[in-house]
């Protein structure tokens, strides 16, 4: 473990589409969506243990969700709990953790992971990670980490690479191209060439270098930083941030930096990664029964298949006869919904606080 490699951990968003377990005052990342007994912010610091030293790690949050982090982390000094006033994307997230690192030390070695994800296989992660680390301090690049497709999912983002030896780096590729989020007959092309891979949110570089790019790239946020950079870490930051996020523009680092950059490469991964984005996502990363059902609960189904079933466990729930739904419940919500629309949860939360106001958000 290099006491020069810090984590920065994005925990500030709500996951909507997670709804109604994921709410505005209590978003996803504070709960304990696989049933494991950790919460998914426990989950992501916890599998980065041994090549982090705990006092490295950083978490980036809404102001508001401070206290929350302190509860699911209490090894952690208030000063590793970056406060954002509001929220910008990922960009100015990102430079924020990136330049209070670079006060301490200029050629740190960052990783950069959101709070929501899930790893199945930890062991394979890390040796991955550990991997792309050591890259990232003999090289001036910038890492991200892509997923094997295993399904055109048109729920991703895809990375394109360079299959060719003069431009990889031992087993990391040179980016080609990045797409969002691409139709079902573009993802379907994407997996079947071979050499696109999902676009994970994970990135690994030294702190010189990704303040380079935001210099490079994103020069009206590193003119902000760069202002206000002696007063990180000390009792003036919280007045900078606050003055420094009005004037960052709301972008993604993805947008901004890596889709421009001409120094950024890919290591391929298979990890039993997913973003648990959405209902689905835990269907297909849950422990399933006999009928194919992830229950989380305390329930009897009968004559009921496929289903995702999220309940408290002081309330007994019996479900009989569905088929592909999600029934999930949380606090003063019950959602009832099919697996195959659920792309519809956003709307529902939308005309749920129009019709019934902020309670239920």
């Amino acid at each position: 473990m290099n006491s020069n490699t810090f984590l920065v951990v994005m925990a500030g968003g709500i996951g909507s589409r997670f709804w109604p377990f994921s709410r505005t005052q209590h978003p996803k990342q504070f709960h304990d969506v696989l049933g494991v007994g950790r919460s998914m912010l426990q989950l992501t610091v916890d599998r980065f243990k041994g090549i982090c030293p705990m006092e490295n790690v950083l978490v980036v949050t809404n102001r508001d969700y401070i206290p929350l982090v302190q509860q699911h982390l209490p090894d952690l000094l208030p000063e590793q709990i970056l406060g954002e006033p509001i929220g910008r994307n990922t960009a100015p997230c990102i430079a924020y953790a990136s330049y209070r690192i670079a006060q301490r030390s200029p050629n740190a070695v960052i990783m950069v992971t959101p709070a929501d994800h899930a790893v199945l296989h930890e062991d394979e992660f890390r040796r991955v990670i550990r991997q792309a680390v050591e890259a990232a301090r003999q090289h001036d690049i910038l890492i991200t980490l892509g997923i094997q497709p295993s399904r055109p999912d048109t729920g991703y983002g895809y990375i394109q690479f360079l299959d060719e030896d003069a431009t990889s780096i031992g087993p990391l590729k040179k980016v080609k191209t990045f797409t969002e989020k691409p139709n079902l007959e573009l993802a379907r092309m994407f997996v079947d060439s071979g050499d696109f891979l999902w676009n994970s949110g994970l990135f690994v570089w030294r702190a010189d270098v990704i303040i380079k790019a935001f210099h490079q790239y994103l020069s009206d946020i590193a003119e902000v930083f760069d202002e206000g950079s002696t007063m990180l870490n000390t009792v003036l930051e919280d007045n900078f941030i606050s003055r420094a996020y009005t004037r960052c523009r709301n972008i993604s680092i993805d947008y901004g930096v890596m889709e421009k950059a001409d120094n950024v490469f890919v290591l391929p991964a298979d990890f039993g990664w997913s973003d648990l984005g959405t209902w689905d996502s835990l269907h297909r990363m849950g422990h399933h029964d006999a009928e194919d059902n992830v229950v989380d609960g305390n329930a009897l189904l009968y004559d009921t298949r496929e289903c995702v079933i999220k309940t408290p466990s002081e309330r007994l729930v019996v479900v009989q006869g569905l088929d592909g739904y999600i029934v999930a419940e949380y606090d003063n919500v019950l959602l009832i919904c099919k697996r195959t629309e659920e792309q519809r949860v956003k709307d529902f939360v939308a005309d749920v606080k129009s019709k019934k106001g902020n309670g239920y958000n």
